[in-house]
């Protein structure tokens, strides 16, 4: 083999590595999503013209709620909109054009969490737009041993989950070229 292509091999073994080394962000799904219930959160379940069916009650740690005539009714990873429906059309057989109206009381099941080389780890709740970088920020900032480039979100969604890697760097050098990640409920946060 001669030195030309030889030193073609190297280069070309050099750019792949190269390649390699560099983590994709991808597209990220910033959009709002529906507000899902969520376990310890409380609902206010109204039955129109009906006080005795009408209640206040917490989801249980099983993701379930209990009505009277209606019986154990998922409320977990629902739209209030959903369950709604769902209890409008349990009632149909006990109530004339049963009304339902589901609102949520208290929103108590959004978290975050951050575990891994943060100052203090742990669960965060999850009050209205939060971008990765304040999450971090929240929980005391990087130790003095964590990988900035390896951080990963794992987020869950529905029975599926997906792995979101992070570059710090990269959010912080160029941030009108990296849109912000925008957390969910239940997203965890690894630092390496």
């Amino acid at each position: 083999m001669g030195k030309t292509s030889a030193r073609w091999w190297v280069v070309l073994g050099l750019l792949i590595l190269s390649g390699c080394a560099h983590k994709a962000t991808g597209k990220v799904d910033n959009s709002d999503q529906p507000y899902r219930i969520g376990r310890e959160d409380l609902l206010d379940v109204a039955v129109w013209r009906d006080a005795d069916l009408s209640r206040t009650l917490p989801v249980r740690p099983d993701g379930f709620i209990s009505l009277p005539m209606v019986g154990e009714v998922r409320a977990e990873g629902r739209t209030p909109t959903e369950l709604s429906d769902e209890i409008r059309e349990a009632l149909k057989p006990y109530v004339q054009e049963p009304r339902v109206t589901v609102v949520v009381r208290e929103v108590n099941s959004s978290r975050v969490f951050i575990t891994g080389e943060v100052a203090h780890p742990g669960a965060y709740p999850l009050r209205g737009r939060v971008s990765i970088l304040q999450a971090i920020a929240l929980a005391g900032g990087f130790t003095d041993f964590a990988d900035r480039d390896g951080i990963v979100v794992l987020r869950r969604s529905g029975t599926d989950g997906s792995t979101i890697p992070v570059s710090y760097n990269d959010l912080v050098k160029a941030p009108d070229k990296n849109e912000p990640l925008i957390l969910r409920p239940g997203d965890t946060i690894v630092v390496p």
